[in-house]
């Protein structure tokens, strides 16, 4: 059940961190306005990502989203299921490209219920035809007391 932000409402809504093993998903559309700002902010103007002309010349014959760009929307959906939580670790791949204006959907998948306050996520990125565009493992250290004062 998706909530009035658009995120899947299906996170932790509890004290304990307890979830069954599972995860949650969002979707997203990247247009070319967002490689645009994040090539501003990050200095990466590769014209892949920024110029649509000259990446119709290229094998993927349209822009590429930024990598990272794309981690954004995985670290957005984090944040939003495990308030306060610190990322730890990742490892990230990006096996297929992104395109401006193509519907994408972020996933979470946990594997194994927390231990010690650390939280092992799968995390992915799938376009509409479900090739993956990232996935890799991140790792959290969860606040709980963050958690707590974000849910109501």
């Amino acid at each position: 059940m998706r909530d009035n932000d658009g995120y899947d409402d299906e996170g932790f809504d509890d004290d304990d961190y307890e979830q069954e093993i599972g995860g949650t998903e969002y979707e997203q559309v990247l247009e070319q306005a967002h490689f645009d700002r994040f090539a501003a902010l990050s200095g990466d103007h590769n014209p892949i990502h920024v110029d649509p002309d000259y990446a119709a010349g290229t094998r993927f014959g349209a822009t590429v989203s930024h990598g990272m760009l794309l981690f954004t929307a995985v670290r957005g959906l984090i944040a939003h299921n495990y308030p306060g939580a610190e990322l730890e670790s990742q490892d990230l791949m990006f096996p297929n490209p992104a395109f401006a204006g193509e519907p994408l959907t972020v996933h979470l998948d946990i594997v194994a219920p927390p231990a010690n306050d650390r939280l092992e996520l799968i995390t992915r990125v799938e376009n509409e035809s479900r090739q993956v565009c990232l996935e890799g493992r991140c790792r959290l250290k969860l606040n709980r007391k963050a958690n707590q004062e974000a849910r109501p």
